[in-house]
């Protein structure tokens, strides 16, 4: 797109985002590598971007006026304990963003923080750009409602959602998933396990119990028990870990020593070289579930939440599985083993039941592939040319 700022910006004119969480940061990372570029070729000269974010739009030039991990809080429950600091937060990006009237304002993902923030801006006259569409198709569609009252368009990392924002007369464009395009159509076993010092041969199950401390807490007892289950009938069975950060990997450490002998390679980071490199995974629900399909992998997905979010998100849930790879197949085509149905024996006997059945192995990475080519796209670059069409249309570029 050709065109230039518009004569009656401000004199500094800036692009604002915010991101909560670190997903949301990546997202925000490709999306403003392109949306820089193609501004600085509109009007010569670089935007600033300014907001709230992680390294990853930090690398891509953005001001992180706070810090992003305040925001990243897992559930109902570990909202309640930060959420004085929250509100703080959003009350003074709120009045900021007013003050200053950036050129717009991206939300990435975060919805029960950016939604409050997009409303405020938008009411200001601020274009507002909302990017991952919050789950409404699993729960709290009502939610849509105050979408609609609060951006302008929404960016969709899947090709079903457009669909179900058109219905109610709100601007979405289906974007792609940019882990898709990132990772590879065929996985190189081998070579990842190579690089991660792991043994060429034999069957290897790789565990991801999650990338938060609460996460960990709730289901890391769990995913050990039926790690210690499976060695118990199967001992040339080999185990992988990837622990996101070094707090992370101090508590996984703590439950490995709690389950000794068991064959466990703990790798600091490397998300997706572990996945590359298993046969099998046994993961947390979330990102990571994606992942694992994208790297065409066999899956058995569980989750553990305190007693009390458990209770509000069944009450207002509307499909009947929550995986993203059952999600996007419209089946279930993985095993779901949530809340009480995860126990150290039922998640080691569906494992047990993946390896020994090569027909459903098959049949899960055919529908992998699948998911594969419909999400690949260029990201980065599709959100930027929605975000600059949005401006040009607003007379914030022409």
């Amino acid at each position: 797109m050709n065109g230039a700022l518009h004569s009656q910006a401000a004199p500094r004119p800036r692009i604002a985002l915010a991101a909560g969480e670190p997903s949301g940061d990546i997202l925000g990372g490709y999306l403003l590598a392109s949306l820089m570029e193609r501004l600085k070729s509109a009007g010569g000269t670089a935007v600033p971007a300014y907001g709230i974010g992680g390294p990853h739009m930090q690398t891509q030039g953005l001001e992180s006026l706070w810090p992003m991990s305040t925001l990243t809080v897992n559930g109902y429950v570990e909202v309640l304990r930060n959420l004085r600091a929250i509100l703080r937060i959003r009350r003074e990006l709120i009045a900021r963003l007013r003050a200053d009237k950036p050129l717009a304002f991206i939300g990435i993902d975060a919805p029960d923080f950016n939604l409050a923030v997009e409303l405020r801006l938008r009411e200001a006259g601020v274009p507002v750009v909302h990017f991952v569409s919050p789950s409404i198709w699993v729960w709290r569609f009502e939610r849509i409602h105050k979408i609609k009252r609060a951006v302008d368009h929404v960016l969709c990392l899947f090709p079903f959602e457009p669909e179900i924002y058109a219905r109610e007369g709100i601007p979405a464009t289906f974007v792609g998933h940019p882990l898709a395009a990132s990772i590879p159509p065929q996985p190189d076993v081998a070579g990842a396990r190579a690089a991660l010092g792991l043994p060429a041969q034999g069957r290897l199950l790789a565990v991801l119990p999650g990338s938060r401390e609460s996460e960990v807490n709730h289901l890391g007892p769990t995913l050990f028990g039926a790690m210690q289950e499976l060695q118990r009938t199967d001992v040339d069975l080999r185990f992988a870990i990837p622990a996101a950060t070094p707090a992370l990997r101090a508590r996984l450490q703590q439950l490995a020593d709690a389950h000794p002998g068991l064959p466990l390679h703990l790798i600091d980071g490397n998300s997706h070289r572990v996945l590359e490199a298993s046969d099998i995974v046994l993961l947390a629900s979330g990102t990571a579930s994606l992942e694992a399909a994208l790297y065409k992998k066999p899956m058995v997905i569980t989750y553990k939440v305190p007693w009390l979010t458990a209770q509000i998100m069944k009450r207002k849930g509307y499909l009947p599985y929550v995986g993203l790879p059952n999600i996007l197949a419209g089946r279930f085509i993985v095993p779901e083993l949530l809340q009480d149905a995860a126990t150290p024996q039922s998640l080691a006997g569906a494992v047990r039941g993946i390896f020994a059945d090569a027909p459903r192995q098959a049949e899960m990475r055919a529908e992998f592939e699948r998911i594969h080519a419909a999400l690949r796209r260029d990201t980065g670059e599709l959100a930027a040319g929605v975000v600059l069409e949005l401006l040009k249309s607003r007379g914030r570029l022409y």
